[in-house]
């Protein structure tokens, strides 16, 4: 695994560093522009659907939809078509990160992180945030998706499902995978999709030695492939083409080769408002900026409007439709045609921190580092890449982690940590004046994180494997303080939306982080890793007490990996929901949301795959109304 997972500042190193790899330089295909409409002339005055966002779900589904030769769909999407190495790149995993291909917004200073502002990392071009993440191939536990049911009285396991038929499954190479004794199950993956789950043609030996030593801790399991469902220690894939050795993202499964005349994508055009007559959706205006001049169009959707611009942007536009909170829609000029509290609520992402723990006896070759200190071995995976596209460069971040539940992590502390978020007032966690019903939803989740507190099943601790003598980066997999996503109510038509974590909110996620520091101690020092002579870093290793460490991570913690979620929450609406179990927004007709906005709870994994299960059960809802 590059850099990234050595020091804190390891994943700015990584992006500078994918700079100086043997790829080569950006570069756009103006050929491949002509296959998307040149500008709002070519748009045909209304289709069968449209669609807001041409990305990791929006494509998706215009593309099933049109599968028939007969729907006809317009996909609108606020960015440009791109075609880049960087995109292209797995080695590394974040080659495509950054501002480049993101919407370039920052979050409001967070209080409890020492006011420290972030980026928001939204992928704005065709292929969405599928064209710039970090490519990890991994759904959540079945409890995961069994909790979105919960709060509707019922189960959703085909969330769960769809995720299997969403990806098209490649197993690994056969020597790399006894190289280090990959294990999977295609049982759980299905293989009719474009869009590939791939493995790297290398691995580093030191993650036999990282997994093993997971075996020497009570209650760890190892599941026999990522898709089982179950938490644990166990390997995954990357979203990636084997042949071409090449991310493959929405773009290149869901619109690259497709040739349909009932299919059409227009770029660099901003949807400004959904149209709504008499409670229904009846189509979009959007807007092109061409040099000086600002055009606007109106176009009509004959069955439906699927909004799929995101978890930033889904909410943003829903609140500029007169869809949303009254009392903020009414503060910023607009008349609230729909109230529905819950628009722009419930806002999540995965916190990541930073802990240091090196082996100063770790003696095992060929590792990351090489890739930087020894001259020799760079030259040597250069010239396999080169030759065929194999060894260290065809790796993305990693293919090898621990997603664990906290009877697992913490098995003294668990059930007085879920008794403690149990027993708190949950409305106080939340902004004054919040709605009651977006406070019964809360509630809601709370009482049901208590108990996933207490299952081996639902995993709150990830901590991805290197392969290297160092530790990495740990994410909180089911961070329980809820953030907002609302119009800037001073300038709404021409700002991007006010994007606030709330980071550490409710004080549950503190003791709760705190916990992950000490199991990840407990890894390194008290299981076959102590052998290697393990030296505690960052934060020092006098660091013990519970007010210091959470110290260290109110200066240290980031409240995003780049998973924002949750903002159009599929809840009931008396819940703070704003779409049902269809996706269905609540008081309009035909306006679906489907994209990661609609996710009541983070599921315990990267957010990509269950976009695509997302994005696959909307097509058989949408095609079972039409």
């Amino acid at each position: 695994m590059p850099l990234a997972h050595v020091t804190r500042f390891g994943f700015l190193a990584t992006l500078l560093l994918a700079a100086v790899d043997p790829f080569s330089q950006a570069r756009h295909n103006s050929e491949l522009r002509l296959r998307f409409l040149n500008g709002s002339s070519q748009v045909k005055p209304s289709y069968d659907y449209v669609i807001v966002g041409a990305g990791t779900a929006g494509l998706t589904v215009a593309d099933r939809l049109t599968a028939d030769g007969k729907s006809t769909v317009l996909v609108v999407e606020n960015g440009d078509v791109v075609d880049s190495p960087r995109i292209k790149q797995v080695y590394s995993g974040t080659a495509a990160m950054g501002p480049t291909f993101s919407y370039q917004i920052h979050s409001v200073p967070q209080v409890n992180l020492q006011n420290r502002s972030t980026a928001v990392i939204a992928g704005n071009l065709v292929g969405g945030s599928s064209a710039i993440n970090a490519m990890m191939t991994v759904r959540g536990t079945s409890e995961d998706y069994d909790r979105w049911g919960s709060f509707f009285g019922n189960s959703v396991t085909h969330y769960f499902s769809a995720a299997i038929e969403a990806l098209n499954f490649v197993p690994p190479d056969p020597a790399v995978v006894e190289s280090v004794n990959i294990t999977y199950d295609t049982s759980y993956w299905g293989n009719s999709s474009g869009i590939y789950a791939g493995w790297p043609f290398f691995q580093w030996p030191g993650l036999s030695l990282q997994i093993e030593a997971f075996r020497d801790i009570p209650g760890v399991e190892f599941p026999p492939d990522s898709g089982a469902g179950r938490a644990g220690v166990y390997w995954f894939p990357t979203f990636m083409d084997p042949q071409k050795v090449q991310r493959s993202y929405a773009r290149t499964g869901h619109f690259d080769g497709i040739n349909r005349t009932n299919h059409d994508v227009v770029t660099k055009s901003k949807v400004t408002k959904i149209l709504l007559e008499d409670g229904t959706a009846t189509g979009v205006i959007f807007q092109q900026k061409l040099s000086n001049a600002t055009t606007y169009t109106t176009v009509k959707a004959y069955r439906e409007v699927i909004l799929s611009a995101g978890a930033i942007h889904s909410p943003q536009l829903l609140q500029l439709s007169g869809i949303g909170p009254r009392k903020l829609l009414e503060s910023a000029g607009i008349n609230a045609t729909v109230d529905l509290p819950g628009v722009g609520q419930n806002f999540q992402d995965h916190p990541m921190m930073f802990m240091s723990i090196v082996l100063q006896n770790f003696t095992t070759h060929p590792s990351p580092l090489d890739m930087f200190q020894n001259p020799n071995f760079t030259n040597w995976a250069q010239e396999l890449w080169r030759t065929n596209k194999t060894g260290p460069y065809s790796m993305g971040i990693g293919n090898a982690a621990a997603w664990l539940g906290m009877p697992v992590i913490s098995p003294r502390r668990f059930e007085s940590i879920a008794t403690k978020l149990e027993n708190q007032d949950h409305g106080a966690q939340l902004l004054p004046g919040t709605d009651p019903t977006v406070v019964a939803g809360y509630s809601a989740q709370m009482k049901n994180m208590a108990k996933a507190i207490r299952s081996t099943n639902t995993a709150f601790y990830n901590h991805v494997l290197s392969g290297s003598g160092s530790s990495g980066s740990l994410i909180d997999l089911h961070p329980l303080s809820r953030g907002t996503v609302n119009i800037n109510t001073t300038d709404p038509h021409n700002t991007e939306p006010i994007v606030d974590y709330r980071a550490l909110s409710n004080p549950v996620d503190l003791d709760i982080m705190i916990e992950f520091l000490r199991f990840t101690k407990t890894y390194f020092f008290e299981t076959r890793l102590k052998e290697l002579i393990p030296r505690q870093l960052q934060p020092p290793d006098y660091v013990n007490e519970p007010e210091d460490l959470a110290g260290f991570l109110s200066e240290n913690l980031s409240p995003s990996e780049f998973h924002p979620s949750g903002t159009c929450a599929m809840m009931p609406k008396e819940l703070g929901g704003v779409v049902d179990e269809e996706l269905k927004v609540y008081g309009v007709n035909r306006l679906r949301v489907v994209d990661a906005s609609i996710m009541p709870t983070l599921p315990g994994a990267n957010t990509c795959q269950t976009v695509y299960a997302i994005a696959e059960k909307a097509v058989d809802l949408i095609k079972a109304d039409a």
